[in-house]
Order: C-alpha cells, then sequence, then structure tokens
C-alpha cells in the first residue's frame, strides 16, 4: 500500500514537471510584442515633418531684359563703333563751311571748344569740370567775348534769330534738338558739337540719330543782346525741358 502511495506521488510530480517545461517551450514561440512609450508629454502637437518635396525649378529667361530710360533730350545712344575725329580735321572742316562769326571770334569759339571736348556731362552745370548742353553753349560764347544769361535752350531759342539755307550750317549757328530740350553748336553740314548725357562733350553727325530731332537752326546776335542780359553768371534757376537730373 505503501509502495502504491509512492509510485502515485511520484508519477505526479513527474506530469506536473513535463507541463510546466512544455508551458515554457510554447511562450518562447509565441512572437514578442514591446510596446514603445514615447517622451513627449501628451497634451503636446505632432512634431512638423520635413518637407521632402524637391523645390520648383524655374524655367530659364529667354526674352531679353531692357531698361526704360526715362526723359533725357541730351541723350545719345553709344555707337557700335567707336568713331574718333581729330581736331585737326574739324578745324579744316570748319574753315571750309565758312563761319557764323568774325575770325576774332571764331578763333576763340574753336579754342572753347576743343579745350572741353570729353569732359563729362552734368545737368545744370556751366563748368569748368562738368557741364550742361546750355552750359556748354554759354562757356563758349563767354570765352569768345559773347555774353549772355546762362538760360535753357528754350529761352536761347526766344532770343536768337532764325536762319535758313546754307547759313545753317555754318560754324557757330545754334543747332536745336528734342522739342528744344537740346542744344549745340553746329560744326559744318555733317554734325555738331554739344554735351551729351552719355558722352560729355562731343561731336555728334548730324546723320543717324540726331537728324529726325532737330526743332530748327538760329544764331545769336550780339548786337541783338540787351545789357540786362549781359551778365556771366549762371542762372540755374529753371530746368531745362526735357533734361534729367544727374
Amino acid at each position: 500500500m505503501k509502495d502504491s502511495i509512492k509510485g502515485l506521488t511520484l508519477f505526479a510530480i513527474v506530469v506536473s514537471g513535463i507541463g510546466f517545461f512544455t508551458e515554457n517551450a510554447f511562450a518562447q514561440e509565441r512572437e514578442r510584442i514591446v510596446r514603445t512609450v514615447s517622451s513627449r508629454p501628451i497634451n503636446q502637437p505632432e512634431p512638423a515633418t520635413k518637407d521632402t518635396q524637391q523645390p520648383a525649378v524655374r524655367p530659364p529667361l529667354m526674352q531679353d531684359i531692357r531698361v526704360q530710360r526715362g526723359a533725357d533730350a541730351a541723350y545719345e545712344p553709344p555707337s557700335l563703333v567707336k568713331k574718333t575725329v581729330s581736331t585737326t580735321a574739324l578745324t579744316s572742316s570748319i574753315a571750309a563751311s565758312r563761319s557764323a562769326y568774325n575770325p576774332i571770334v571764331t578763333s576763340a569759339m574753336q579754342k572753347a571748344i576743343f579745350q572741353r571736348l570729353g569732359i563729362p556731362y552734368r545737368y545744370g552745370s556751366s563748368g569748368p569740370n562738368r557741364y550742361d548742353c546750355s552750359g556748354f553753349v554759354w562757356a563758349v560764347f563767354a570765352d569768345a567775348g559773347i555774353e549772355f544769361l546762362r538760360q535753357s535752350a528754350r529761352s536761347l531759342w526766344s532770343i536768337s534769330e532764325p536762319v535758313f539755307g546754307d547759313d545753317r550750317f555754318k560754324f557757330g549757328t545754334l543747332v536745336f534738338l528734342n522739342g528744344l530740350g537740346h542744344i549745340g553748336i553746329v560744326a559744318d553740314e555733317n554734325g555738331f558739337f554739344h554735351a551729351s548725357s552719355s558722352k560729355g562733350i562731343t561731336y555728334s553727325p548730324f546723320k543717324g540719330y540726331w537728324e529726325n530731332r532737330i526743332v530748327g537752326f538760329r544764331r545769336l546776335n550780339p548786337n541783338a543782346l540787351t545789357a540786362s542780359e549781359t551778365t556771366t553768371k549762371p542762372d540755374n534757376s529753371r530746368p531745362e525741358t526735357g533734361e534729367s537730373q544727374k
């Protein structure tokens, strides 16, 4: 009897051990689910995700960019081919074309012009380091002994006398351009001297850019200038029509 009880007890222990090891083995074979715990506070909004989308590529500009200039009566576009005119050639041309004034005045005007060639342009200036168009004309005539009030191109038009035919192209004649907004001194039938806002004091041909911008030709008459107009003090109180401030 005792032996039977011991046998049953031993059998129960063996069965229990087999069940324990079987359960552990089955548990190890199951997939483990691990839950991660976020360190972010519960009420905190979700962080913004980085945009991985590639930026749009702008197509290349196919049209030329052009800068629109304001009104500037003294502007002259630069030439594609740079041309130089010697003072000797200009002097010979002036002598051949005759002058609107006597030889002494003519010689003084030529000297005054050639001394100023290449000086930069500045609106409202009468020299000696910068000139605008009417300031250049005023300075040249003043050096030649013909003095008058320094004034705009439009005002000079009103105090000068009209000329016609071949007299238009005599040296010293005034040429008015761009709606009386610009003025120069005729060299001969081919061109004139003036203060260009893009080139400074220069010689320019009539043919091409300027031929359709000519208003007319006039001549200053020294005998018609009144004493009240005779002065060497520049008058910058009235800007020249059509010119922009430089």
